[in-house]
């Protein structure tokens, strides 16, 4: 299987070549040129998740062989990286039922893909002309940063810098981050918020200058964010595992559809759902659950998108984003793969702030139900669940749990639904506790006695990955503006290599 630019002048490339190069040269984002087809949960059922992660390797990753793919799946979702659970499904009414996505090494839905994507690079790099180092360049709004630093640590031939918005990522994913361990790793803080950065990222990938400082060095760019196809395609797997799950336990009949419930930002987990119905997983509706920065709510509703607006700092930071790069996928794929329509948007959406693809609406409430919740409502959620289910939710999951209800009320849909969960909600804890316990139970708290004193209040165990951090020395200390990221890069690399 070839992949193909969005923006269409960039040549096929390969599966390895996609993930090796990350971005095309075109500024675009690489698609396959074809989408397999699902034909039903039955080769998967009986597989363990690792399984199940090969199978749907295989039928877009063709240039790797079975041997490297099921290697692959094998090293990322281990009992040793995943020591409870890969991805379970926890039923909690007779409609919702959570998929949990927090298990791994970072307590964070981006392990779900971050293990797995440096065992895919180390693959692409071996199968590509020249054998240079890669240079992993990442902006987060708070857990791909974690889960990056973590999977690429100390990975043969490859240095990572992470970008994150200074004071823009919650204590706990900060601490996370600028304490992480490991000879090839940087931390860098951005003055500005998470468009800052990622707009920052995306310059340097197109940045002639820069990549020839980075050859004369010995190094290639890839990145690790979801404009990197090896970073989306493993996020398809955990929804026909989770429809899977739901056939075996009568919860849903083989072919029987369900809504899906993703609280997103950048668009790319709802996306890698997108891509798990057009290979015919059964969806109703996807559901898109934004916070007060609802830049995708108007997107999906009326086919305009425009991020001139004022830019919120919520209590879900991860969802924190105006502009969401993953969209660039979705119309390419609604507008019958017109590169030239994407390109024009995308020119649009640099130099204007905002594209209209108005065109598209009725294909993207048919596919789409969007709202958002704000910090208010998110606190309520968390509290309200906990106290009738017992079951705690971090803020992000809690937006999507207020967006159902919204959505439940509106439709009265009647198909099960597979609300993903993204974080452990000790990564969040300030937040939760808060809703579970007021200003007065929070206030002159720490994060780590805020993480003991949830833990007491509700007998939810820590995760080992959070519990283990308190005592750590902080490793990371840069901060830059978004103009000088390029020359912090090359600073640090050379401060590496003396």
């Amino acid at each position: 299987m070839e992949y193909i630019s969005t923006r269409g002048m960039s040549p096929t490339t390969s599966s390895a070549g996609a993930i090796r190069t990350g971005m095309a040269p075109d500024g675009g984002l690489y698609i396959p040129t074809s989408i397999p087809t699902w034909r039903g949960p039955e080769p998967l059922s009986a597989a363990a998740y690792q399984g199940r992660a090969a199978w749907l390797l295989a039928e877009f990753l063709t240039d790797y062989t079975p041997g490297e793919i099921t290697g692959s799946a094998a090293a990322a979702y281990s009992s040793e990286k995943f020591p409870e659970a890969v991805a379970p499904v926890r039923t909690l009414t007779p409609s919702i039922h959570v998929l949990e996505l927090w298990h791994g090494p970072t307590s964070a839905f981006k392990d779900m893909a971050l293990q797995l994507l440096p065992h895919l690079l180390r693959y692409a790099v071996a199968k590509g002309e020249k054998q240079q180092r890669t240079l992993i360049l990442v902006a987060t709004s708070g857990d791909t940063g974690k889960a990056a630093l973590e999977g690429f640590r100390d990975v043969p031939g490859t240095e990572i810098v992470v970008f994150y918005p200074a004071r823009g990522v919650s204590p706990m994913q900060q601490w996370q981050m600028v304490t992480q361990e490991g000879n090839n790793v940087h931390v860098v803080a951005v003055e500005g918020n998470f468009d800052d950065a990622q707009r920052g990222v995306k310059a340097l990938f197109a940045s002639r200058d820069f990549n020839a400082a980075l050859a004369r060095r010995g190094l290639q760019s890839s990145s690790a964010n979801s404009i990197n196809w090896g970073r989306l395609v493993p996020q398809l797997v955990y929804y026909f595992s989770a429809y899977t799950d739901l056939v075996a336990r009568s919860i849903v009949r083989q072919g029987e559809p369900v809504d899906i419930v993703v609280p997103t930002g950048n668009f790319g987990n709802i996306l890698a759902a997108f891509y798990a119905l057009l290979m015919g997983l059964p969806v109703h509706k996807l559901v898109c659950a934004a916070n007060a920065n609802n830049v995708l709510v108007d997107f999906l509703r009326t086919g305009i998108y425009d991020r001139r607006r004022p830019f919120v700092k919520t209590l879900s930071p991860s969802m924190d984003i105006l502009v969401s790069s993953n969209v660039e996928r979705l119309l390419f794929e609604l507008s019958g793969r017109d590169s030239r329509a994407v390109a024009s948007w995308m020119e649009s959406l640099a130099a204007e702030g905002a594209y209209d693809a108005s065109s598209l609406t009725e294909q993207l409430t048919d596919i789409f139900w969007t709202d958002w919740a704000g910090d208010d409502e998110t606190l309520q959620t968390i509290g309200r669940v906990y106290q009738e289910h017992g079951y705690l939710l971090d803020p992000h999951t809690a937006v999507a749990w207020s967006v159902y209800e919204k959505y439940a009320a509106a439709r009265g849909s009647s198909c099960p639904a597979i609300l993903v969960s993204t974080a452990s909600p000790f990564k969040f804890n300030r937040s939760v506790a808060l809703a579970l316990l007021g200003e007065e139970g929070v206030q002159g708290k720490d994060e780590f006695e805020l993480v003991d004193l949830l833990a007491r209040h509700t007998g939810w165990p820590v995760p080992v990955p959070l519990r283990d951090l308190k005592g750590k020395s902080v490793r990371h200390k840069t901060v830059c503006s978004p103009g000088d990221m390029g020359k912090t890069v090359l600073s640090l690399l050379d401060q590496q290599a003396k």
